[in-house]
């Protein structure tokens, strides 16, 4: 009588374990960290997205940069407005809002040192965008080509239909600097 053995699948067993390892690995880089204050996480490096963080108000603050004095967000990083949008609404959306990040705040936005805080504000973004932080009636935006806190290059330039500048302490845009 011969004996059969059976064989076992373990191989099967080895490709379904190394497949989850895999999935795993994929979901950890995926669901990284990114985040700073509200709206303003993962810049230089990725879009900033709204906080997965601790919910926390937005702050606007103002340094100095070769433009002169600029209004920043609470980490330095340069906020911009965008000529086209109206009447305290953002008009940037979509393809727009990837290359240039709404400023998003969990509550009111916070003015810092040489801020003025009664012309700090918000607008809705509807659709679950939340709340993005103006200045006298601005929505703020973010530049995903700036590289550092206090870098500038999306000053002026002309994308998604209208100019894009930084903004100075009195919220007028600081153009031809």
């Amino acid at each position: 009588m011969s004996r059969t053995r059976k064989k076992v699948r373990w191989p099967r067993l080895g490709w379904a374990a190394a497949g989850l390892a895999a999935l795993a690995l994929v979901a950890a880089a995926c669901g990284g960290s990114g985040g700073s204050s509200a709206g303003g996480g993962g810049l230089y490096g990725a879009a900033p997205t709204p906080s997965s963080s601790a919910p926390a108000p937005a702050v606007v603050d103002l340094r100095s940069s070769q433009l002169g004095q600029i209004l920043v967000d609470g980490q330095g990083r340069t906020l911009y407005l965008f000529e086209a949008d109206t009447a305290g609404r953002s008009t940037c959306d979509g393809a727009c809002a990837t290359a240039w990040p709404p400023y998003l705040s969990t509550g009111a936005p916070k003015a810092g040192m040489g801020v003025t805080g009664s012309l700090l504000g918000s607008t809705d973004r509807g659709e679950g965008g939340g709340a993005q932080v103006t200045y006298r009636g601005h929505p703020l935006y973010y530049y995903v080509g700036d590289a550092e806190p206090g870098d500038t290059a999306g000053q002026g330039l002309d994308q998604f239909g209208a100019r894009w500048y930084v903004l100075a302490a009195n919220g007028d845009s600081v153009v031809g600097r």
